[in-house]
């Protein structure tokens, strides 16, 4: 089936490397006008022309903004409002994991505010435009490592004891609630919202981190890692087919609804995280 997203506007963030940058990429070459959110200006110039080329297609364009920041969200926000007056796609992708606790410009757990409160701030900055759109999606990339994890509301920075697996993980479950809180409040709008899993990718993932993380990860990727072409697979069929129009609240695998872990289905935890992502961030969500 010929998918064609001519004249949409989609924002892809974490998109100078990895499946960000393959998403972009087959998303241009499905006929959108993307924008590349990333923190290094010269890397996102480079690869905008990289994707230009590959693509044919000159409306591709980046903004640079640290979505661990308030301030870093806040500029990508006023960069993109300052040139659309809709969105049509917003691909939240942007992601690490910390082997060391460290905390970012805010003193927020580098983990929870790269991870989680880079996603929430975002798109709360940016649903009007959304909404303006009629018909959007929000497409939120989660992972299956939510799978065992559990949120501490009272420690939800990890001060008390902190592992970089378990925050990651962690941080992938309040993906996942919040994709399903937002979809509630969503409801009605045109606005949908659905998070997924990409799979285990070959990709610069967790090369932040040095020592025997770096070396296990890098050993694991080699044996049993899928590629940032088929990683993607998932957050492009969500941004794009025409037969997930309208559908919300979904967890995704391999381009299939699919259960998430059962406690991500708690809608009280998902409010109280709701309820703590806006102290964190600053922002209220209208």
């Amino acid at each position: 089936m010929n998918v064609s997203l001519q004249g949409k506007d989609v924002v892809v963030t974490g998109a100078t490397d990895g499946i960000g940058k393959v998403t972009a990429r087959e998303l241009a070459r499905l006929g959108a006008k993307v924008t590349l959110i990333g923190r290094n200006a010269a890397k996102g110039d480079s690869v905008v022309r990289e994707l230009r080329a590959l693509t044919g297609k000159d409306d591709i364009h980046f903004v640079r903004g640290d979505l661990s920041s308030r301030k870093g969200a806040q500029h990508v926000a006023d960069s993109l409002k300052e040139r659309l007056k809709r969105l049509d796609v917003l691909v939240n992708n942007a992601g690490a994991m910390f082997h060391k606790r460290v905390v970012s410009e805010d003193g927020i757990e580098q983990t929870l505010a790269l991870n989680h409160l880079g996603y929430f701030s975002l798109t709360t900055l940016l649903v009007d435009l959304l909404k303006a759109a009629g018909t959007a999606r929000i497409v939120n990339v989660a992972s299956a490592a939510h799978l065992g994890a559990r949120l501490d509301l009272d420690d939800l920075q990890n001060a008390k004891r902190y592992s970089g697996w378990t925050a990651y993980g962690q941080s992938k479950l309040a993906n996942i609630y919040f994709s399903y809180e937002l979809a509630r409040r969503l409801d009605g709008s045109g606005v949908s919202v659905n998070c997924l899993h990409p799979g285990f990718v070959a990709s610069a993932f967790g090369n932040n981190n040095g020592g025997w993380l770096r070396f296990a990860i890098g050993l694991a990727k080699s044996v049993a890692a899928i590629s940032q072409d088929n990683g993607a697979k998932t957050s492009v069929y969500l941004a794009s087919a025409p037969e997930v129009e309208g559908v919300s609240g979904q967890y995704f695998d391999k381009c299939k609804a699919v259960k998430s872990s059962p406690v991500s289905y708690d809608e009280d935890i998902a409010r109280k995280l709701w309820t703590a992502s806006e102290r964190l961030s600053g922002l209220t969500f209208k």
